[in-house]
């Protein structure tokens, strides 16, 4: 493999990267990394494949061995921070003064601290995202971008391009390369969380209710997971918010029934952007949700910790020793994994933030507390924007964080109904986590696999599902 990746003769073979294009695919169909289509999102009988890369993408091996290894620490961290109101008040304060969407989470947070406490199950599937920095030089260190504490996507999928790979690269006649790329089975972990937890509740009759979007072009990613839970016999079915609201109540011992039929978890696969709650029925919901005796996943103290406000006030000096202090080691590795975050709130270290950003915009992101991609604000568009709110408490909606400088590599990213062409791409590493909390006894904590997505270097932000990135898998060198 060359240094970006792709075979050199490869590269200047025209011909069989033609021939390569139709194998991947026709591989990537057969082995189910679909989607439904744009025109027909809701139909089964239109599908294609999912955008993917045609090679694998170099990733350094300690680099990707020391994100897995951090992962179990990333889950007890979130855990911590949940069942810490004093922080959750504390650092998203001014956030909930300006930013509708996270004041509306926070109201129901608070609505349903003033109800009696009963902490039996709590469950967490999240996915901490990286990118390879080589800013200062030399060699690359591994940052974190985010970690995804709601509907982490393309568990399912990413369980299946593995295959898909070592496909292309044994037709391209890379076979020792092809033996490279790691064995990953996000889908079966997430699933083994899930059944963990449907387990403690202790109801064989209860279902696990996927809270699922109108548009379903991403489902097989779901299925994958739901699949894993029908094979142990764990009954599992999808409604949306307005469905819950419409067909839902509590017992008077606060358990959830929906149609008529007992809940043990709401599993979220919708929620985490303002446009998924249509109307106040939507929030109605979501509180009727939180108020049950249902696991959450997440529970709204565990979506408000995965805010970007949160993660920026981690970065603080003297902040995680708060949640593990007695762990010196544990604070270092996560730590390691922190770029340089910087508070936007009022006063002099907010003034600071904003004359750094605006004195050298392309070294920073400004982020705004939104999941789902393409959200961020690049370069000169950093300066028109704080430009116009310099002075004013909406600048506590974001945070800013040092812009992480990957090493560009090559790649064909395959996307239906687009022209293939040579790229120069970016990859970002996620790696799945997922947690199982009964009382104060955490009895499952586990590192349950890996996510690779690549862009084009021309897209400042966005993944796949908002139709920037693709999906790709790790080769390690």
């Amino acid at each position: 493999m060359s240094a970006c990746g792709i075979p050199e003769e490869v590269l200047r073979d025209e011909d069989l990267i033609k021939r390569l294009e139709e194998v991947a695919k026709d591989a990537a169909l057969m082995r189910g990394v679909l989607m439904r289509t744009k025109d027909r999102p809701n139909s089964p009988e239109v599908v294609s494949y999912a955008p993917f890369s045609l090679f694998p993408s170099p990733v350094p091996r300690t680099l990707f061995h020391q994100a897995l290894e951090v992962q179990t620490h990333f889950n007890r961290l979130v855990d911590r921070i949940s069942q810490n109101p004093v922080f959750l008040e504390e650092a998203l304060a001014s956030t909930i003064k300006v930013d509708d969407f996270t004041a509306k989470l926070f109201e129901v947070y608070r609505a349903v601290r003033q109800e009696p406490q009963t902490l039996p199950v709590v469950l967490g599937l999240n996915r901490s995202d990286y990118m390879l920095d080589q800013s200062a030089g030399g060699k690359a260190s591994l940052k974190q971008i985010e970690i995804n504490t709601i509907a982490a996507s393309f568990g399912g999928l990413s369980s299946r391009t593995p295959d898909v790979h070592r496909h292309v690269l044994r037709v391209a006649n890379r076979v020792k390369e092809s033996q490279q790329i790691l064995d990953n089975n996000p889908a079966a972990g997430l699933a083994r969380g899930l059944a963990k937890a449907w387990e403690l509740y202790g109801s064989e009759r209860a279902v696990v209710m996927f809270l699922v979007e109108d548009v379903q072009r991403n489902i097989y990613d779901q299925r994958y997971v739901e699949n894993e839970l029908w094979v142990r016999d764990i009954p599992v079915i999808r409604r949306q918010f307005e469905d819950v609201w419409r067909g839902g109540s509590l017992d008077h011992d606060k358990r959830l029934f929906v149609d008529g039929q007992e809940v043990a978890i709401v599993y979220f696969r919708n929620g985490y952007m303002p446009q998924n709650y249509k109307s106040e029925k939507s929030w109605e919901a979501r509180l009727m949700i939180e108020r049950s005796r249902a696991v959450k996943c997440p529970d709204i103290s565990t979506h408000l910790a995965g805010t970007k406000k949160v993660q920026q006030e981690l970065a603080r000096p003297g902040v995680l020793e708060r949640f593990f202090p007695d762990e010196p080691e544990t604070v270092a590795q996560i730590r390691a994994t922190f770029a340089g975050l910087y508070t936007l709130d009022m006063g002099e270290d907010g003034d600071r933030t904003v004359a750094m950003a605006l004195s050298n915009p392309d070294q920073y992101v400004l982020k705004p507390q939104r999941e789902g991609g393409g959200n961020n604000i690049y370069g000169e568009e950093i300066c028109r924007v704080l430009e116009s709110m310099k002075n004013s408490t909406e600048r506590t909606a974001y945070i800013l964080m040092d812009k992480v400088q990957p090493r560009p590599g090559h790649n064909y990213l395959l996307r239906p109904d687009a022209p293939l062409r040579l790229c120069t791409c970016l990859s970002e590493l996620g790696v799945f986590g997922a947690y199982v909390r009964k009382g104060a006894e955490m009895v499952m904590n586990e590192c349950v696999g890996h996510l690779l997505r690549t862009k084009s270097s021309e897209h400042a932000d966005g993944g796949v599902a908002a139709g920037v990135a693709v999906l790709d898998n790790p080769l390690l060198v």
